[in-house]
């Protein structure tokens, strides 16, 4: 990822190409590129829902409650009931984050048509569910499920030489419906009528693995865990690129990933947006580290956030490559901090930053022993608005 710009690489063996660098990444289109940071865990037994539902901060429940599929969007291999994926995140005791989940269940044998699509296959009997986690930190996470198992009905595994992770992304997908306007990501199987290039996923783990929607949002595209041993549906070979391409549009769409970007042991959840990003449920009862999060939202008053920002020379252009994650950022009218960069790539970053302090004029911020650099904020068009009348209401009552 080092020396990532602005501009995209597409990655092509018959056609290399480069986009113009006066092209933003927003607009190119479609994309996919192979997640090599996130690794597969798996768990297997009676008591898996029961489980993750005590360890982590979202609802699991639907994981086992598939819904239907639209028929158009059922071919053969395919399921005729699925279960949307569930972000998901593991706390200390004290509600400080740990790890980020994306949990998949796959489809049951007897949920598919067969290869001859006349009818559903043999009960396999046993619940799987599958996590994509922040691969830098696989052990450390394969110790604390372990630890907190004890006598649970559940198997727990590290699958990540046979299933990888992959995103697409880009123009095109933001906001789409998965089986209305593009239901070529759901029929992937068995059958005439179906993309090719699917055949040989689905039948890589005879499972018809699927792209589905982000949990976290639509603006980023489709998610999906898939064998290793063969490429995903509708991943066009001069249309995959770098993970470090997904990385900027996350950065620049607000949105942090991993036990890095989201501090491991430090990070409070809500400060992250994790509300926001559908990570955690205020309804489903325990789990480690539910106080902090119930206290904290019940109180209705998150001062700090996770916020994009943009890194400028004092003649508003864009700078690379010069701001790294620690630095703190001033407020100028007050000298005083006003918030900490905690991921940058290129021009662009995260920063946790004092809400009241975030959204004033371009300039107001400035990077700590490098104040020829200036600091733009940028308002995520996904945020609800209430976060911003809570931002008003502090401002008013200080």
């Amino acid at each position: 990822m080092h020396g990532l710009s602005s501009s995209l690489r597409f990655l092509s063996s018959n056609s290399p190409r480069f986009l113009s660098t006066q092209t933003s990444l927003r607009s190119a289109g479609p994309m996919a590129c192979l997640l090599k940071t996130r690794s597969v865990i798996r768990f297997r037994g009676p008591e898996t829902i029961k489980f993750l539902q005590g360890l982590l901060t979202n609802d699991v429940r639907s994981l086992d409650h598939p819904e239907s599929v639209p028929e158009n969007a059922v071919t053969p291999n395919m399921p005729a009931v699925a279960a949307p994926p569930v972000y998901a995140a593991m706390l200390t005791p004290q509600g400080r984050f740990l790890y980020d989940f994306f949990l998949y269940r796959p489809p049951r044998s007897e949920e598919k048509l067969d290869r001859t699509g006349s009818g559903p296959g043999p009960d396999s009997g046993e619940l799987e569910i599958y996590a994509d986690v922040d691969g830098s930190v696989i052990d450390e996470v394969l110790a604390a499920l372990k630890k907190y198992r004890l006598r649970s009905k559940v198997d727990i595994e590290n699958v990540r030489e046979d299933f990888s992770c992959w995103q697409r992304f880009g123009r095109g997908l933001e906001g789409k419906s998965s089986f209305q306007e593009e239901p070529e990501a759901d029929s992937v199987g068995w059958g005439g009528t179906v993309d090719q290039s699917g055949v040989s996923a689905s039948r890589g783990n005879n499972v018809g693995w699927n792209w589905n929607k982000d949990p976290r949002l639509t603006c980023l595209g489709y998610r999906g865990i898939f064998p290793s041993n063969a490429t995903p549906p509708l991943v066009e070979e001069d249309k995959e690129t770098d993970e470090g391409n997904f990385h900027l549009w996350r950065l620049e769409k607000g949105v942090a990933e991993g036990s890095t970007e989201i501090p491991k042991g430090e990070a409070i959840p809500l400060e992250y947006n994790l509300v926001g990003l559908n990570a955690i449920s205020f309804d489903k009862g325990c789990y480690v580290g539910q106080e902090l999060i119930a206290r904290t939202h019940h109180r209705g008053v998150i001062r700090k956030r996770l916020i994009p920002v943009r890194f400028l020379s004092s003649n508003g252009k864009e700078v690379e490559q010069q701001v790294s994650p620690g630095s703190e950022l001033i407020d100028n009218a007050s000298k005083k901090k006003a918030g900490t960069v905690t991921t940058a790539l290129g021009s662009r970053g995260l920063a946790l930053i004092r809400v009241e302090e975030a959204f004033k004029e371009t300039g107001a911020l400035t990077v700590n022993g490098q104040e020829d650099i200036k600091v733009e904020t940028i308002r995520p068009k996904w945020w609800p608005s209430e976060w911003f009348l809570h931002q008003q209401q502090q401002t008013a009552a200080a």
